[in-house]
């Protein structure tokens, strides 16, 4: 291959490395924050993703010779962040590895795979917007907290979002630090360059926390991030190895979850920059994209304790902000999709606000009961029809 074909792969591969990286690390480190993970652990979880990411993306690409790109699970990242009240760090840990778990058994037993798709995507879009929300509703209370700062990442997200979409969240993410730097609210130790160290700790399966936090996990993955993933594919001119793919990414997500991954998966947004004509004009030579995908996330893994440190140590209203933003279009499209079918609409607003509610009964977070409240009430709705 001549110099221009490596040269257009490895920018396809950066871009998607920087889009997918920047875009939501934040979302997993408050995930990981809210399960009471230490920094150690917190730089252990970002760093075994991105391992996961570039091994399981070059393994698939090279097994099937097409582009077939994975990524962590940022709704699921928020859906921990906002369900894992009370939770430990090692019952969420065994909740990542049933998650995992589930995974395998949906590419392996068919029954099991046709009844996920059965969901309504209204209602699995509503579980979804209600995780969401708690995160856009933070940004105008980061708006009193410190105007001078947060106003002008708002102006910046949504003129980037008029004109160069993808890049929108990597700018503001790259403002916010330069904002906090400027104004000396760095520590002197949060910025040392260092080779992250993997930390193992040992899961625990707690069957609330398995509801709460694995079920939904499951399912909030399959919905938002591997269906998809696989639409992405196809459109390329792609037919994806459906149950490869689930098999490689949930064993991947069980053999990680001791260092913190909560879920390998296929990626859509990311998966787009590197499967059309920009990357390489030839599709049956564009899985090669996965080889500086792979080095460049083995690289990201590695500085992962530094990138946690710098973004840790942001002020809060800037995290919240960013976060905030950075989930803006994943709600949008949740929200339009949960109200898409005029007749679906009570179920999902059901569901919707059972998951935004935040309550937890019987120790069962509120992500787990919208999504029972809502297909039970679609059940009945449309056996009364027949």
């Amino acid at each position: 291959m001549n110099r221009a074909g490596w040269f257009s792969l490895v920018s396809s591969a950066a871009t998607a490395v920087v889009v997918g990286f920047a875009s939501s690390i934040l979302i997993v480190m408050q995930a990981a924050q809210a399960v009471g993970a230490t920094p150690a652990q917190q730089a252990s979880w970002a760093a075994v993703l991105c391992f996961g990411m570039g091994v399981t993306s070059f393994y698939l690409s090279w097994r099937h010779r097409m582009p077939i790109i994975t990524a962590w699970s940022t709704p699921g990242a928020a859906l921990i962040a906002t369900s894992a009240v009370g939770v430990t760090y090692e019952n969420a840990l065994g909740a990542f590895m049933v998650a995992g778990v589930l995974m395998c058994l949906a590419a392996l037993v068919k029954p099991l795979a046709r009844a996920i798709a059965q969901i309504p995507a209204p209602i699995a879009a509503a579980m979804l917007a209600g995780v969401l929300l708690k995160y856009t509703l933070g940004v105008p209370l980061a708006v009193l907290a410190m105007p001078a700062f947060v106003v002008p990442l708002i102006i910046a997200f949504f003129g980037l979002r008029a004109s160069y979409p993808l890049v929108a969240v990597p700018v503001i993410v790259v403002l916010g630090v330069a904002m906090a730097a400027y104004s000396g609210g760095f520590p002197g130790a949060c910025c040392d360059v260092e080779v992250t160290a993997m930390v193992w700790t040992t899961p625990q399966f707690h069957w609330a926390t398995i509801l709460s936090l694995g079920v939904p996990l499951f399912l909030v993955t399959m919905a938002s991030q591997n269906l998809p993933g696989f639409a992405v594919l196809r459109a390329a001119g792609y037919e994806p190895p459906v149950s490869s793919c689930l098999l490689v990414t949930g064993l991947g997500s069980v053999a990680m979850a001791p260092f913190g991954s909560h879920s390998v998966n296929m990626a859509a947004i990311t998966a787009s920059l590197v499967t059309g004509p920009d990357t390489h004009p030839d599709m049956t030579k564009r899985w090669l994209v996965a080889w500086p995908y792979l080095v460049l996330y083995v690289a990201a893994g590695l500085a992962a304790a530094m990138f946690v440190g710098v973004l840790g140590a942001l002020p809060a209203a800037l995290i919240t902000t960013i976060a905030g933003l950075a989930l803006f279009s994943p709600l949008m499209g949740s929200v339009v999709a949960m109200l898409k079918e005029p007749h679906d609409i009570e179920s999902a607003l059901v569901t919707f606000l059972v998951t935004a509610s935040g309550f937890s009964f019987y120790g069962v977070g509120s992500a787990f009961w919208g999504l029972v409240a809502g297909v039970v009430l679609f059940g009945v709705r449309h056996l009364v029809k027949r």
